[in-house]
């Protein structure tokens, strides 16, 4: 069915639905703007939200990316960095595909309508001026018909009136004649004009408004078709970018599932584990005994124990045996010997390991500037193999530089790794020995202020031997020997071991016997009790001969 046939006197309702039509079609140029603009800014607050959440700078030595967790999490970052990507792609092809397009095609459609409707104009004017031509032929004709009337009449009344002259009947004839003779001619130009208006009008009518508004319906489907393929655009800009959001969902979906939570827990072990052991039992130190000391007790001897049960309680009291206390601050030192057993092990390993990778690129560098040194030496004329010399220098330097860290750092590591076999063996030993594990600071780590240490997080020093034996001076009261010094305690020590003696920071007592390469020194309380200390844990002055 066509517009021409079925609507050929619905001119109004063919213009004003062929005006709705453009409407539309801004409403919907309007929509996927607005569409665009509310993707575009959704992936910029996503892309916002991804730099929010991410790592500022990565680095090798942060921590937590040895967690699968937080990879985990920095994947789902990169993902959703994807995801709204994608979001952009979606916006930028629905302002190509769609608004771009159909902004050009309304202009056209505005323009093409525009021409049907002025050939409509033009066409129903010429109709206007043939009617007009012919109602004036007609009205013509009807004018000459009535003087070509009246002229009959008068021309009868003077032949009919004896009065008259013949002269004056012949001219009345004459004129009434002439009359006729314009009725003739109007009469012509009025067929012929009425002829001519109904071929426009029949033409008017079945061909040109007809062929007029098919051609705005041609138009009118064709921007409905236009609109269509629109709104399917619309659709499948989506579905393009489908497969690729899939991937990106896929992707987060992916990292969740490789988070591995033993794995994490075995990641903080080896980045903290310090190789330390835990505190022993404390010993139960019996008061009572003093109770039932007989008056012959009451000797030196007992004044000795007195004190030193004193001393022993006033530096247990400073023992520092909680794991969750307030943390001192470490000094950060080139060896790491800050830094507990295990984990100095692994952090002069690593260190190792990047001076190898800087080194082996410097030699690399090397090589490479040598060869080229001996192709400007074979072909001068490449370039000049002297101006190469500081740059071979200044490599071998650093070559130089890193193999002497690189020995230096190894020369830590292998002390830090016999230190941590010896003081593991020397623990057990001393746990066999004395029934009792060393008091730990808050990092479990050994406190250096602890009485009962045998191995120093700060000073490195390895675990102290057992003091020699309370047999070999056990009848030192009875022969006490000249002191050849004095010496000030530098940290608090307990003395549980056999043959030691307890002493508090600050300490002055009497040397009795030096060092003997044991680790141990001999010392007496003005008191006169003796016992042995560890040479580490004083300060010694001799005395002037």
């Amino acid at each position: 069915m066509e517009w021409g046939s079925e609507l050929w006197d619905q001119y109004d309702i063919i213009e004003r639905q062929t005006q709705w039509g453009i409407d539309l079609i801004e409403k919907y140029v309007k929509f996927v703007k607005d569409r665009t603009e509310i993707e575009q800014a959704y992936a910029k607050q996503l892309r916002t939200l991804v730099k929010k959440y991410s790592p500022k700078r990565v680095s090798k030595e942060d921590q937590e990316l040895k967690f699968s967790q937080y990879l985990a999490f920095i994947n789902i970052l990169n993902e959703l960095n994807d995801y709204a990507g994608q979001r952009e792609v979606i916006a930028e092809n629905l302002m190509q595909n769609i608004f771009a397009q159909l902004l050009k095609y309304l202009h056209e459609n505005k323009q093409e309508r525009k021409m049907h409707l002025l050939d409509g104009r033009k066409a129903q004017h010429d109709l206007e001026v043939s009617f007009k031509q012919l109602d004036n032929a007609k009205r013509r004709f009807e004018r000459d018909c009535k003087e070509a009337e009246k002229a009959m009449q008068n021309a009868e009344r003077v032949d009919n009136d004896i009065n008259t002259t013949k002269a004056d009947v012949e001219k009345a004839k004459q004129q009434a004649n002439l009359r006729n003779h314009m009725v003739e001619e109007s009469k012509n130009e009025y067929a012929s004009q009425l002829q001519k208006f109904n071929k426009d009008q029949n033409e008017f009518y079945f061909a040109e408004m007809p062929h007029i508004f098919n051609k705005l319906q041609e138009m009118d489907e064709k921007r409905t078709r236009k609109l269509c393929e629109a709104y399917k655009t619309f659709a499948d800009t989506e579905r393009q970018v489908m497969p690729i959001i899939g991937k990106c969902l896929d992707g987060m979906t992916k990292a969740a599932e490789s988070v591995n939570e033993s794995g994490d827990s075995q990641v903080l072990i080896e980045a903290y584990k310090s190789g330390f052991e835990r505190p022993g039992e404390i010993e139960f130190e019996d008061y009572s005994q003093m109770i039932n000391r007989t008056s012959s007790e009451n000797s030196l001897g007992s004044l000795k124990s007195e004190s030193k049960v004193d001393q022993r309680t006033i530096s247990k009291s400073k023992t520092k045996r909680w794991p969750f206390g307030k943390k001192n601050k470490l000094i950060v030192s080139e060896d790491f010997s800050h830094l507990p057993p295990e984990q100095r092990r692994k952090k002069l390993q690593q260190k190792i390991d990047d001076l190898n990778k800087e080194l082996q690129k410097q030699v690399d560098q090397s090589e490479a500037l040598d060869k080229m040194k001996d192709v400007y030496q074979r072909n001068p004329q490449m370039g000049d193999p002297n101006s190469l010399e500081p740059r071979i220098t200044e490599t071998n330097q650093q070559i130089d530089r890193l193999r002497q860290e690189v020995q230096k750092y190894e020369t830590w590591r292998t002390d830090a790794e016999a230190k941590l076999v010896s003081r593991n063996d020397s623990c057990v030993q001393y746990i066999t020995h004395s029934n009792r594990s060393p008091s730990m600071n808050n990092n479990g780590s050994h406190d250096k202020e602890s009485p009962d240490t045998t191995y120093s997080d700060d000073s490195g020093q390895e675990p102290l031997p057992q003091p020699p034996s309370l047999s070999e001076f056990d009848d030192f009261e009875d022969d006490l020997v000249h002191p050849i010094g004095s010496s000030t305690a530098l940290y608090p020590f307990d003395g549980n071991s056999e043959g030691t003696i307890a002493m508090a920071e600050g300490e002055v007592l009497h040397l009795i016997e030096d060092d003997k390469g044991d680790g141990w020194t001999r010392v007496r309380r003005s008191d006169g009790e003796e016992g042995y200390v560890p040479t580490s844990y004083v300060k010694i002055s001799l005395s002037k001969q």
